[in-house]
């Protein structure tokens, strides 16, 4: 016997937020498959939120069964993304209201927001404040970032296949260094992702095993960068080995609390923009111990990269959209389907739902244990929990071109139907 709230009527609204990655499109899928199967009429809200405050919403319908089951192999965001935190209800009560009055507008019942913890934050105000307005909308976060710093889920979608994309890296520039560092580089350095928590740079450990394999030097976040010890560190490697691969967080910090890559400026978050901490650490290794090096930057590469993709993210970007929906349509409100592993080996999980309250605005970052005495490695415990999240390859279609065949929707726009808003 179907719930009440399955058989409700309206629509769903579904949008992007934040830093996309190799498998948000696989969460779209996993939502509008999921309601088409129910036969919930899907909106997608153009650029994320702000899509939502301007009325530019996108009606999913007039894409083919065929194009939104290719979202499951690519990569970007197919509505578009946009980092825009809302402010707080008393701050701008304002724009919490323009929100509302598009659902009712266009008789959206259920909001599906994909993101991080700002976005954890804005799907639980706004399902807040249909309550206090007294219009009936269902709220439902849906989880991804790349940091994997979300609080309760033990995995973040996004996460496994930027884990892989820099193992492999790790692994095969390590393995050009060493063929040339007799006379050539000796130093390498790969910056990646990771402000606050260090779960990028850790998976790089699983490039290799033992004091002689790369990445021979990790810099996480959650450790003071101490200069005297890195540099001690960096010499001894290339005094024993011949080379030295370096992974660093890009929010490595001083004894002071400042960050190695200060760049001065901010983003559209009030965050700290940052500016390469590898050429920072070049500069030091050059400098203070004379060895001749090269850096890289991914950026967004390492989160873009749907050919290298893991089957275990790919598989749980697509779950958590299934199941967000199905928690919409179970009259759930103000939770996140979050992941729980049941084993290490071998490797399993499920899926629970998670009130927001306890995962927005909190940020998780890498426990003591995961981190090797000297702050420089990664112990056998996050050897287990990182392992499983980027097993497994899910390799787009490629076409005869040699290239992948990604999917570009028509993205048709709905008819607005409220004046415009001004924010």
């Amino acid at each position: 016997m179907k719930s009440k709230a399955r058989t409700a009527t309206g629509r769903l609204l579904y949008a992007q937020s934040g830093g996309v990655t190799a498998v948000i499109n696989a969460t779209a899928a996993g939502v509008i498959q999921t309601a088409r199967a129910h036969r919930i009429p899907v909106y997608a809200a153009r650029n994320g939120i702000l899509g939502a405050l301007r009325e530019e919403l996108i009606d999913t319908s007039k894409e083919s069964a065929a194009g939104i089951a290719a979202l499951r192999h690519t990569p970007g965001g197919a509505f578009g993304s946009c980092r825009y935190k809302l402010k707080s209800l008393e701050a701008n009560r304002a724009e919490y209201e323009r929100l509302i009055d598009v659902l009712r507008a266009h008789d959206i019942r259920w909001f599906l927001y994909n993101g991080g913890n700002d976005s954890a934050d804005t799907a639980l105000k706004i399902s807040q404040l249909g309550k206090a307005m007294g219009y009936d909308i269902r709220c439902i976060g849906v989880p991804k970032t790349v940091d994997n710093d979300l609080a309760i889920t033990d995995c973040c979608p996004g996460f496994g296949s930027v884990a892989k994309y820099t193992a492999v890296s790790t692994l095969e520039a390590s393995l050009d260094v060493a063929s040339m560092a007799d006379t050539s580089t000796k130093v390498f350095i790969l910056e990646v992702m990771g402000r606050h928590a260090g779960w990028i740079a850790a998976a790089s450990g699983l490039a290799g095993e033992g004091a002689d394999a790369p990445p021979h030097i990790i810099l996480f976040p959650e450790r003071v960068f101490d200069e005297a010890a890195f540099l001690a560190k960096v010499k001894a490697t290339v005094e024993r080995v011949g080379w030295c691969t370096v992974v660093a967080s890009e929010g490595i910090r001083n004894a002071e609390g400042q960050f190695l890559a200060e760049a001065g400026t901010r983003d559209a978050f009030g965050h700290t923009q940052l500016g390469g901490v590898a050429p920072v650490l070049a500069a030091l290794v050059k400098e203070k111990l004379g060895y001749k090096y090269h850096w890289a930057l991914p950026d967004y590469l390492q989160r873009s990269a749907r050919h290298m993709s893991s089957k275990t993210d790919a598989d749980q970007a697509y779950a958590v959209g299934k199941a967000a929906v199905d928690y919409a349509l179970d009259g759930m409100n103000a939770v996140m389907p979050v992941i729980v592993r049941t084993s290490d080996t071998p490797y399993r999980w499920k899926l629970e739902p998670a009130s927001l309250e306890k995962i927005a605005n909190h940020e998780k970052k890498m426990p003591a244990s995961f981190l090797t005495k000297d702050g420089f490695g990664i112990t056998a415990a996050a050897r287990r929990y990182l392992s499983p999240l980027i097993r497994g390859e899910a390799p787009p279609p490629y076409g005869r071109d040699g290239l992948p065949k990604y999917v570009q929707l028509k993205n048709v726009a709905v008819a607005k139907k409220l004046p415009a808003f001004a924010h």
